[in-house]
């Protein structure tokens, strides 16, 4: 068995609010492995989620294109927040959004593309970039929706800059309706998806795995509560269900979460409300959401010790 440290358990106790003991426990049982140790805590009713927002570190912006039919969105890194608020670095991630929806989400195209200006491929700009600006800095992503008959919204949040920021949102709206009057009805939609993160547009776009890890999840914590002792695992995953719908596919499911704007129907409501004005049936074909950093792990800063290891090094 793997030894258990106490980085490894503090992990652990950010993301899921775990006692310190039995974060340790969970991660003894699972010999190390966060993923299952979260769900295991889970089931115990010790945690009410993976918090995998914990993850965020990296700085940088988000960059936003639409271009009526067609849309782009990039995430280029920095080292700190005080490069992303650069006019320079601002310019460089507006420049590659607008070269993004060419490369229909495809990085190393991206990365290959021409630089506007004779400065040779987007990766050499980087490169000049990281040289002038004294920072290391990458394009770590990117995407891009098109449609035939429809629009492709934005929306941007927290806002640096035109097109620029920390959360980036497309949607993709099928449909033969007004033009004008789509874009200002997906920019809601997209205003919606940066607020509450849905995971898939359909409940069928949500994978069979995703739904048995939840099922399983749902039947352990109603195995440890008294009043279900005796019943078998069918009484208890069928009382689960209820809870599977409430608590877990009407909160990843685009058209089933409540509409922050409107706060009462939900988002399939609203499009089927939406028809009448725009003239047309509306259909959200896809999204995407960029959240700056988020899945790249943290790296845990000991002040006191690099202070410690400078002094030593200054001894010498």
């Amino acid at each position: 068995m793997s030894t258990i440290s106490a980085a490894l358990v503090k992990e652990l106790r950010d993301k899921t609010g775990a006692g310190m003991m039995d974060c340790k426990q969970a991660l003894t049982e699972t010999n190390g492995d966060m993923e299952a140790a979260i769900d295991l805590l889970r089931k115990k009713g010790l945690a009410k989620a993976a918090k995998k927002s914990d993850r965020v570190a990296a700085q940088g912006l988000i960059g936003v294109i639409s271009k009526v039919k067609s849309g782009a969105v990039v995430e280029v890194n920095s080292e700190t927040d005080f490069v992303a608020r650069n006019a320079e670095f601002q310019e460089l991630v507006q420049t590659i959004a607008g070269l993004a929806a060419d490369a229909g989400g495809d990085l190393q195209k991206l990365l290959t593309a021409a630089y506007p200006g004779g400065k040779g491929t987007v990766d050499d700009r980087m490169k000049e970039a990281i040289a002038t600006i004294g920072e290391n800095m990458a394009v770590r992503r990117t995407a891009s929706l098109v449609v035939n008959d429809g629009v492709v919204a934005d929306y941007v949040h927290s806002k640096a800059a035109d097109g620029l920021g920390k959360i980036g949102v497309l949607v993709a709206l099928e449909s033969a309706g007004d033009t004008d009057k789509l874009m200002a009805l997906g920019r809601q939609i997209a205003m919606h998806i940066a607020a509450s993160s849905p995971q898939v547009v359909n409940v069928e776009d949500l994978s069979q795995e995703a739904m048995d890890r939840e099922r399983a999840i749902y039947l352990e914590q109603a195995k440890a509560e008294p009043k279900n002792a005796g019943k078998s695992d069918e009484i208890l995953l069928k009382a689960g269900e209820g809870r599977l719908q409430k608590e877990f596919v009407n909160q990843a499911v685009l058209l089933k979460q409540v509409f922050v704007i409107d706060g009462k129907a939900t988002v399939a409501e609203i499009l089927k409300q939406a028809e009448a004005d725009v003239g047309a049936p509306v259909k959200v074909a896809a999204f995407v959401r960029y959240q700056l950093g988020e899945g790249i792990e943290k790296k845990e800063e000991d002040f006191a010790a690099e202070v410690a290891k400078t002094m030593g090094a200054a001894k010498q």
